[in-house]
């Protein structure tokens, strides 16, 4: 606990966070205060107790394997920012809790904290039980928001806060990749960092207080435009009409490709950030592929964990893609390992990850090395695949939005498109999805409340007005 009025206490503090020394600080108040220094010590120990899967609010799950589908319930926690643990069957855990709980239930199983019990549950099962919205209440609204990550989930506040009625629909649940950072330092308004999981969850719980509502384990697969509306098909609850869409689907890692690793999905080998998987692999030899920020978050996460991290990125320098706090970070932390201008191109073990195929990328050969688990963060696949082709991309996928749309063919109206509306009028993109993005989390919160305000613009040029809210004039300005 220190001061930061004390200038040396202030930069050895500073220096210590930017290089990972310390996970946390203390401002000693003015007053004394007991109050405030228990709930600041309280709120940090909550935190730490989640990250080791040891607080009562853990979701517990048990399965046969470490694949299938008992990594498809673990996946699908760790992107509804819900802290759980998983253990096999066979384990001493596995077969306390079954015994407990279980006993005759089908495989795999998830108990909730207050002794709820899902056997073999689906998606649906899975977010109904913790309390998330699965199907809609109405069907017409002036926003829907495809995509509940930082860009959705801001557009979901903004828009709620200006009395739009706003559905948000994730085919998954919080936060997108952003759940897998397990700490931002870079974020605004958060000195010590702040989790994707925590920053999520407090971004879906503002965006309920303003009457948002959503609509999660629904995938929208149909999109097009009727008169002065637009129409939204869902997965399981059929056509919505809105008035607006934001497109936030954001992207999804890109796979390696090389069969031997792809069969250990779930088996020592993962795609995203370690939030979820880091208690796993204490005291293992651990390797994170990708040269990005959130490749060096994750290799940071597991240096706390692991025996040793070794990060391995394609580009010749980390600086290429990675922030510079990060590389200071990575560079200052005694047991992760850097490798770069490498790749991987294979790999294997027997119902688990045990060895890599490490590529030299320069100089050419290739070397074996043992392994306990692979986390991959290469690349973005947008998506983007149910899209109507009026909606124009680029030729990766990613949508184009205002001034990046290809010529009068791509635009069907006398006006200009407004900043990120797409080829086809009335719907908007933002965030890592979007053409051009700066693929950050900040950025895309930015989008996407900027999308909310383009909406005023959208429905003055149209002659259009919130559902239930007088038209008001157009030199009303809103900030």
């Amino acid at each position: 606990m220190g001061s930061l009025g004390n200038r040396a206490t202030g930069e050895a503090i500073f220096d210590s966070v930017s290089h990972g020394w310390i996970d946390h600080y203390v401002v000693r108040p003015s007053e004394p205060s007991d109050e405030v220094f228990h709930q600041t010590i309280s709120s940090l120990l909550l935190d730490w107790a989640e990250a080791r899967r040891t607080s009562p609010h853990t979701i517990h799950v048990v399965g046969e394997s470490w694949s299938g589908r008992a990594y498809e319930l673990r996946h699908l926690l760790g992107r509804c920012a819900f802290s759980h643990s998983f253990c096999l069957a066979g384990s001493n855990d596995g077969r306390a809790l079954v015994a407990e709980v279980a006993r005759g239930a089908k495989l795999p199983i998830v108990v909730y904290p207050d002794g709820t019990l899902l056997s073999d549950p689906s998606n649906a099962d899975l977010a109904r039980a913790a309390g998330s919205p699965v199907n809609p209440e109405r069907m017409e609204f002036d926003l829907v928001v495809v995509g509940a990550g930082p860009a959705g989930l801001s557009a979901a506040v903004y828009g709620a806060s200006e009395g739009f009625s706003t559905l948000v629909v994730d085919e998954g649940g919080l936060g997108g990749q952003a759940t897998s950072s397990p700490l931002i330092r870079n974020y605004l308004g958060f000195p010590r960092g702040v989790s994707g999981r925590r920053l999520a969850l407090q971004a879906y719980e503002q965006a309920w207080v303003f009457g948002a509502n959503f609509a999660f384990m629904q995938r929208a697969t149909g999109l097009w435009r009727k008169r002065n509306e637009i129409v939204v098909t869902l997965s399981d609850s059929g056509r919505l009409r809105t008035r607006a869409v934001l497109l936030a689907t954001g992207v999804s890692y890109r796979r390696l490709g090389v069969p031997e690793i792809e069969a250990l999905n779930g088996a020592g080998v993962f795609y995203g950030g370690p939030a979820s998987e880091a208690p796993a692999v204490t005291g293992q030899e651990v390797y994170v592929l990708g040269g990005a920020n959130s490749a060096g978050q994750a290799a940071l996460h597991l240096a706390r964990y692991a025996r040793r991290v070794t990060l391995v990125a394609r580009a010749r320098s980390l600086a290429a893609g990675m922030s510079h706090y990060l590389v200071r970070q990575v560079k200052a932390t005694p047991n992760v390992q850097v490798r770069l201008g490498t790749e991987i191109v294979g790999g294997g073990g027997d119902g688990w990850l045990e060895h890599l195929v490490l590529g030299d990328r320069m100089r050419g050969g290739e070397e074996t090395v043992a392994a306990d688990a692979l986390f991959l963060m290469i690349g973005g696949h947008p998506h983007t695949e149910w899209l109507p082709p009026e909606i124009e991309r680029d030729e990766r996928g990613f949508v184009l939005t205002g001034t990046d749309l290809r010529g009068d063919r791509a635009w069907p109206l006398a006006r200009s498109p407004f900043l990120l509306e797409t080829s086809m009028p009335g719907v908007f993109a933002a965030g890592d999805v979007r053409h051009g993005s700066a693929k950050r989390v900040a950025s895309a919160v930015g989008e996407g409340s900027v999308a909310v305000q383009l909406l005023h613009s959208l429905f003055a040029a149209g002659r259009l007005h919130p559902r239930g809210r007088p038209k008001e004039p157009a030199a009303v300005t809103r900030r």
